[in-house]
């Protein structure tokens, strides 16, 4: 399961511990505000694209929308979401739960500009009822991401 992976990738920082699971679903930006009791936007969500060859994650504030011009004009390609059935076995975690930390090799992480004017967020664990609150540096630290990136436009 990859809530097991994601406590194991954890362990390695003595972080396990500050992983949180719900008796309910977080599995959407709606769904993890209220489990969480916090803002939506505050979730940040990791959207998964084919690009070319390679598999892209970006992690988002709750509140952002992929802007196609922007996406296009960093990424030099249309947008083109992952598929349900392709996110496992591509990333290493099911929709629901996934998350930049543990995926699988050659997947690669971006941060969208839209979580800096947080001072913590709330990324998934691997499943589709946990999260764990970082603040940005520790996103940056334990994501392995490669940049920060502006490819979304946050919708009032």
């Amino acid at each position: 399961m990859a809530i097991d992976k994601i406590k194991k990738y954890f362990s390695n920082f003595g972080m396990e511990n500050r992983i949180l699971e719900f008796e309910v679903s977080s599995a959407t930006v709606e769904l993890a505000a209220l489990a969480l009791n916090c803002e939506p936007q505050r979730i940040a969500k990791t959207l998964s694209f084919h690009v070319n060859d390679d598999v892209v994650l970006i992690v988002t504030a709750g509140d952002a929308k992929i802007d196609n011009s922007k996406y296009k004009g960093f990424f030099k390609a249309k947008a083109k979401m992952l598929s349900f059935d392709e996110a496992e076995s591509l990333i290493g975690h099911a929709v629901g739960g996934v998350c930049p930390f543990a995926v699988n090799d050659g997947v690669k992480i971006f941060l969208d500009e839209s979580l800096k004017r947080f001072e913590t967020v709330y990324p998934a664990c691997g499943s589709s009822n946990s999260a764990i609150e970082l603040t940005i540096p520790e996103l940056e630290k334990y994501s392995n991401y490669i940049q920060w990136i502006d490819v979304c436009k946050v919708v009032e």
